[in-house]
């Protein structure tokens, strides 16, 4: 199935899941958490969140959509980037990514829409972040039939998507 990157608000993707870069404690955050939780329903989500929470770095779990396009949210939590332990950030970073697609396949999505879980406040370098993403999902689509958008919200990381998306 297609691997698509985007440009836009994935609060508006039309898919049977989004992925939500949230934080351990699935409390409604700023950036993306913030405009998921905002356009979902904040009061309705964080109740369900709270139920599930916390959860590990690297782990996902799946939510209603409510008011969204979306029947799902699958909240997954990357890591706060630091360059002394970029291996293990790595690691989680990928985790994330596949914990969020093996999720989706469970609950039988056929197309699942991430952002780019950890380049905001989480710090992770956008160019890196852009690799560990692509390489996580071009792996899981070898063995599994699902849609997957990469959705960036401004044109600057849209752009270098697509230049490490051609050389990748």
């Amino acid at each position: 199935m297609p691997f698509t990157i985007v440009q836009g608000d994935i609060t508006k993707m039309n898919v049977d899941a989004i992925v939500n870069a949230a934080n351990i404690t699935l409390k409604m955050g700023g950036g993306v958490c913030g405009a998921i939780f905002k356009a979902a329903g904040a009061a309705q989500l964080q109740d369900v969140c709270d139920k599930l929470a916390p959860i590990k770095t690297g782990e996902a779990v799946i939510t209603p959509g409510f008011n969204l396009n979306s029947k799902y949210i699958i909240h997954t939590a990357g890591p706060i980037y630091q360059e002394k332990n970029k291996e293990q950030c790595e690691r989680q970073l990928r985790d994330a990514y596949l914990n969020s697609l093996r999720l989706a396949v469970e609950y039988k999505c056929k197309s699942i829409a991430f952002p780019l879980i950890s380049s905001g406040i989480y710090g992770y370098p956008k160019g890196e972040a852009i690799k560990v993403a692509i390489s996580a999902i071009k792996d899981f689509l070898k063995e599994h039939d699902i849609d997957v958008f990469l959705v960036l919200f401004d044109k600057e990381t849209f752009e270098t998507a697509n230049i490490l998306l051609g050389s990748i």
